[in-house]
């Protein structure tokens, strides 16, 4: 039973799809603390979807798809700083806007190419499935550069998430450092999707962060179990995928969501217990419980 279960990981595209879902996991886990922390999870989304019309253009001249990702991510990153600074718009305002422009710019470039649709199928969903050599080391070299980054401006980014004010006490350039941040996030969006789609990467890039913040609250570590998580879904989900016909990238991402989704309520009842127990009054009514309820517990 066990060997058949297992069997899918004997064969080498699967083989290669686990290593690049557990880098891919590494990746993510970098970026995706500071996405959740910070409350720039919009604006990862619709980064995925504003690379659109980067990626149109790098197919239509044949050039590497990730270099036109990786400029409409830039442009996404200025625009939205610069719109943000104006006293009249938010920081959501600027996302929406941005979103909806480049995203209307990259299909009106595609509908002047009847031989994109594959190719935006594939930018969309990805084939993880299909990742090869080649793939592999374009994802490890990302995620060395991303953690260098951490390494070095890892007490700056820490700063300006959690107090601005005090960033600057500290001589930290709050708007620099937001903007390194962003741009970091950028790199990681445009290298993951071109890889795996961005239905995989925006799903790594949150729901394994997002459950490893529901646990433990200092960044290193969030990142290691972010990382566990994001690993831990592509063994999974790679599984479900093989036994049950469904698409890889898909099937992962859902997996990673659903791991949150138990996490948040395994943790929901615990305290839910543990508040019930602490001061003998009942969860959901206020009520006080009665003693001999409490101790029977």
């Amino acid at each position: 039973m066990l060997t058949t279960l297992f069997d899918p990981l004997t064969v080498g595209f699967v083989q290669r799809a686990l290593w690049g879902g557990i880098i891919l996991s590494a990746l993510c886990a970098l970026v995706g603390v500071w996405v959740i922390a910070r409350g720039l999870t919009f604006l990862g989304e619709a980064m995925g979807h504003a690379m659109l019309p980067g990626v149109a253009i790098a197919s239509l001249l044949g050039i590497e798809l990730v270099v036109g990702a990786a400029a409409s991510a830039v442009v996404m990153v200025l625009g939205v700083e610069a719109i943000r600074s104006h006293k009249d718009f938010g920081r959501d305002t600027s996302i929406g806007l941005l979103l909806v422009g480049l995203l209307a710019v990259g299909v009106i470039i595609v509908s002047y190419s009847s031989s994109f649709a594959t190719d935006l199928t594939a930018f969309l969903f990805g084939d993880v499935l299909a990742i090869d050599g080649a793939d592999l080391l374009q994802l490890a070299v990302l995620t060395a550069l991303v953690l260098l980054v951490n390494m070095v401006f890892y007490r700056s980014f820490l700063a300006v998430t959690f107090d601005e004010r005090k960033a600057r006490t500290l001589g930290v350039h709050p708007v620099l450092t937001n903007m390194l941040m962003v741009l970091t996030l950028a790199v990681a969006m445009a290298g993951a999707f071109s890889v795996v789609g961005t239905l995989l990467a925006f799903g790594m890039l949150v729901a394994p962060s997002a459950t490893a913040l529901l646990i433990v609250r200092r960044v290193p570590v969030a990142m290691v179990v972010a990382f566990a998580f994001g690993s831990l879904s592509t063994f999974i989900g790679l599984l479900i995928s093989w036994h049950a016909s469904t698409a890889g990238g898909a099937t992962i991402a859902t997996t990673a969501v659903s791991l949150f989704f138990l996490t948040l309520t395994i943790r929901t009842i615990r305290r839910a217990l543990n508040r019930s127990d602490a001061d003998g009054r009942d969860p959901d009514t206020g009520k006080e419980i009665p003693q001999c309820a409490v101790e029977t517990r």
